[in-house]
């Protein structure tokens, strides 16, 4: 057919292949074609699945062909950053240390995505075990923003932004421990959802942080992240940290407008905590002022700075745990980690007991002082991210020494919504988010 298909949401796509206008197989070959067009230059691929998708998609065809489509993602490409499990695939966090590994078990979130039809395109890069920095010492390159490829794409979740940007695949699953889905959303220009501490089943994912990891998806629109979402979610026996609830349609929720909505505007974080650019506030004040016509009531409210999540709790639990995740072969083999992972993990050590026993204290203390804002609120919105750095100028050391806009709300378990909002003055991607 003579539209692009790549510029196409899921939702557009699904509805085509349901009419019988588009065949899954056709769709999987188009989007094959571009990721060997263009992924010499984005490298958000580790591991291509071009013969299984190719299989996947044959199959589905034949299925919907006799007993229509199974939902929304039957016959939709999707692909995976490299730390779910997958069958028989290499799974590598790219991380020398996984070079070789080869799952026996697909993750929970792999096997819903399949039973939903979906069809695997790929494995894709992320920063070394979904934690170090964009990385030349490892045994992939690091992704690159498709905006401009000498800038950084944000991470972990790395390849999903690049390869959703790009029009490689209509959507990636990403993991947020301290902003890997909301950072790459908001440098790519595309949709990051994490979902409500809980919701989605990490079962079968290279862990972070068992504390604050969370798995969700990326896309073109908020639409798609909400179907990705619907299969998804749901209570797994083998996440002891999955909620037991009812899963709602969450794509009705967009049909529902906004009047008296009420949002509480974290203004403070980005003209305070982290000042922000021109480019960032002007986008905050144009899309602050879009709400308020819709209808929502926004109103200021203020909650901790930002560099008290990040350095009273994150850091202390959060490097704790992945040292913990890795220490075998931190101690047996730490030449073969990266010197980006080597420099923000191994400090860790210093950390006591007491350190994390007060963090967790703390951690509870931040999640029980939300909960008054939640009777005032329905909503809040801050800002994300500016514009991409470029590559040659990330620094290691930021890490330890500056606080994140994102991280806050891994601390408090909150949902968040990174959305795209306009573009900078060098014309890269601006974001903001929508917290739950």
């Amino acid at each position: 057919m003579a539209t692009d298909l790549h510029d196409l949401s899921i939702t557009e796509l699904s509805r085509l292949i349901a009419a019988r206008k588009l065949s899954p197989v056709e769709l999987v070959e188009a989007l094959i074609r571009r990721v060997e067009l263009y992924d010499a230059q984005t490298r958000a691929f580790i591991t291509r699945t071009f013969d299984l998708a190719r299989r996947q998609a044959r199959e589905a065809e034949a299925e919907i062909a006799t007993a229509g489509p199974r939902g929304p993602l039957h016959g939709i490409p999707f692909a995976l950053k490299d730390i779910y499990d997958t069958r028989g695939i290499l799974t590598s966090a790219h991380s020398r240390i996984f070079i070789d590994r080869i799952p026996d078990v697909d993750a929970t979130a792999t096997t819903r995505l399949y039973e939903a039809g979906a069809v695997l395109l790929g494995k894709l890069a992320t920063h070394e075990m979904a934690h170090a920095g964009p990385s030349f010492d490892l045994p992939w390159p690091p992704a690159r923003n498709p905006w401009h490829l000498a800038h950084f794409t944000g991470g972990s979740s790395s390849g999903s932004g690049a390869a959703v940007a790009a029009g490689l695949v209509p959507v990636a699953l990403g993991s947020d421990t301290g902003g890997s889905i909301r950072g790459p959303a908001s440098l790519c220009g595309v949709v990051g959802l994490v979902p409500t501490f809980g919701l989605v089943s990490r079962a079968g994912v290279i862990p972070n942080s068992y504390t604050f990891d969370h798995c969700g998806p990326l896309a073109r629109t908020v639409e798609d992240c909400a179907l990705v979402l619907e299969a998804l979610a749901g209570h797994d026996p083998k996440d002891a940290g999955t909620l037991r609830r009812q899963i709602p349609p969450y794509r009705q929720a967009l049909r529902q407008d906004l009047r008296g909505l009420r949002i509480g505007v974290l203004r403070h974080h980005w003209e305070d905590d982290i000042p922000a650019s021109e480019d960032v506030r002007t986008a905050m004040e144009t899309a602050l002022d879009v709400l308020r016509r819709l209808g929502a009531l926004l109103e200021e409210c203020r909650v901790r700075p930002l560099a008290s999540y990040y350095f009273d709790v994150k850091i202390i639990i959060a490097e704790s745990e992945i040292f913990s995740v890795h220490q075998k072969d931190l101690i047996a083999r730490p030449g073969e980690f990266g010197a980006d992972f080597r420099s923000r993990v191994l400090p860790s050590v210093l950390f006591t007991a007491n350190d994390y026993v007060q963090a967790t204290r703390e951690h509870r203390r931040m999640m029980v002082e939300m909960e008054p804002l939640y009777v005032r609120f329905d909503a809040f919105v801050t800002a994300g991210m500016g514009e991409a750095p470029r590559l040659t100028d990330y620094r290691s050391v930021s890490f330890w020494q500056k606080p994140s806009p994102l991280t806050a709300w891994n601390v408090t378990g909150q949902p968040v919504l990174a959305l795209p909002n306009g573009f900078g003055r060098s014309g890269l991607p601006l974001g903001m988010q929508i917290l739950g």
